[in-house]
């Protein structure tokens, strides 16, 4: 926190000097506002999603088609956050040293393993099953290229969704992204998607209200 003009203010998670329209791994975090449980609740160990949670869950899997240079790796949904890697491809350049492939949406691509965040990924490896946005079929508003607008789509079409059906929902302003570097770093990063579930109670997030 930053005291501008009396006020103090949540400094910016961006990293400066970069592009976040470039090609790489992106490992984003979101949460709703004041930490609120919106999305669901965690049952031993497994995400029991709400009607946000669902609406959450299927707006983060229609991103590539609303912004068909994005690929999907390892998400989840929490009670009141979430965690997702957001690959940027835009590149028409192949590279070698393929990263492993078991994430949830079969679209991994290889990148070389000492420069993760900044070289091309493989063209031919993207959902060629994703349709294109159009005007009358983009709820996630204008595209643009950057994370900031990928997220930013997301958020307002969620936002959007529940106020069409009168459900009181709300983020968090802004949301924490970390530069995924190397194949370590996106292991890393996976293995705690991946638990999260199973580590509610020990997660820094963690509240012990119930859904809504």
């Amino acid at each position: 926190m930053a005291l501008y003009k009396d006020r103090y203010r949540i400094e910016s998670t961006r990293l400066r000097n970069w592009d976040y329209a470039s090609n790489g791994y992106y490992y984003i975090t979101i949460c709703t506002k004041n930490r609120e449980c919106y999305f669901g609740d965690i049952i031993d160990g497994e995400m029991i999603l709400s009607k946000i949670g669902k609406t959450a869950y299927q707006y983060w899997l229609e991103i590539p088609n609303h912004f068909p240079f994005v690929r999907l790796d390892e998400f989840v949904i929490m009670p009141n956050h979430m965690h997702g890697i957001i690959v940027i491809d835009k590149s028409n350049v192949e590279t070698h040293d393929p990263v492993e492939t078991h994430g949830p949406v079969e679209t991994h691509g290889p990148v070389e393993t000492q420069n993760l965040a900044s070289l091309p990924l493989k063209p031919t490896e993207i959902n060629r099953n994703q349709r294109k946005p159009t005007e009358t079929n983009n709820k996630f508003g204008p595209q643009s290229k950057n994370i900031a607008s990928i997220i930013r789509g997301f958020k307002i079409g969620v936002t959007k969704q529940m106020k069409n059906n009168n459900i009181p929902f709300k983020w968090q302003p802004r949301f924490h992204d970390h530069i995924i570097r190397n194949n370590q770093d996106l292991r890393r990063v996976r293995k705690y998607i991946q638990k999260n579930p199973y580590r509610w109670r020990k997660d820094n997030f963690f509240t012990a209200e119930k859904y809504i």
